[in-house]
């Protein structure tokens, strides 16, 4: 239909909110071996504190030889709540010198890090180069950035998407393929991309068919309610790979 979804945020005193450095002993958690460390701006925006413990535990990562990426996941309601979009920009620039490899869309880019570029609204959704013109700019103003991935969607109605997503790696850069979506739920595909990706890199795959596994997974988790995945591993294979919704038996 026509009617766009709204998030309201409930998080308030929550467990997760009242995350401060100190609280975790990564020596102790990161002991057996860590690969990669993920967090994202969602966490970062819930108080005053929260940002300070994603430092903390990237630069613990880090000590270890470990990846380290953030998804911005911008949500202004969220900084509202601590301070506006000025501390958000501000606590995020502190958070992205410390990050690896970077995942978000045009305007967690623009608002997340004050990256000048076209305006969202106006720009076509599916134009990667707009995205690649963002990440060189974005890249020149942290060099210790050595991937920024995003998915690209153009929503035609609340249930119709057009989906593909880009990859920017050390230099080179990467675009899937594009399809259209049924959309049950769109909350969490951003998020399943951005593990489809992670999964590819870690186990070795090509940057191309890891872009290919995040934007499968991502398309993959639009289609079940909840933002949580119901996917199996052949299921997002197979449409990396060029499957259908043809039957398998």
């Amino acid at each position: 239909g026509v009617r766009p979804p709204v998030v309201f945020y409930n998080r308030a005193n929550e467990a997760g909110a009242m995350r401060k450095p100190g609280d975790f002993d990564w020596k102790s958690i990161m002991a057996g071996g860590v690969k990669w460390f993920h967090s994202g701006g969602i966490f970062a925006a819930l108080s005053e504190t929260t940002s300070q413990t994603i430092i903390e535990g990237m630069q613990a990562a880090k000590a270890q030889g470990a990846v380290t990426s953030f998804d911005l996941n911008y949500r202004a309601k969220l900084w509202a709540s601590i301070g506006g979009d000025a501390k958000g920009q501000s606590v995020i620039n502190d958070i992205v010198k410390h990050v690896d490899c970077l995942v978000g869309n045009e305007e967690d880019l623009q608002k997340g890090l004050g990256i000048e570029g076209q305006d969202v609204e106006s720009s076509s959704k599916l134009d990667p180069q707009n995205f690649f013109n963002l990440i060189e700019k974005a890249v020149k103003k942290f060099p210790n950035v050595k991937m920024v991935a995003t998915t690209l969607r153009e929503v035609h109605s609340t249930n119709r998407h057009d989906w593909a997503a880009v990859l920017w790696l050390d230099g080179k850069t990467y675009v899937s393929p594009t399809c259209q979506l049924d959309v049950v739920d769109r909350i969490g595909g951003g998020d399943g991309f951005a593990a489809g990706l992670i999964y590819g890199l870690l186990t070795g795959k090509a940057p191309e068919q890891a872009l290919r596994l995040g934007w499968a997974h991502g398309a993959l988790l639009t289609t079940f309610p909840g933002d949580v995945t119901m996917a199996k591993l052949p299921e997002v294979e197979a449409l990396a790979k060029g499957g259908s919704a043809r039957v398998q038996r």
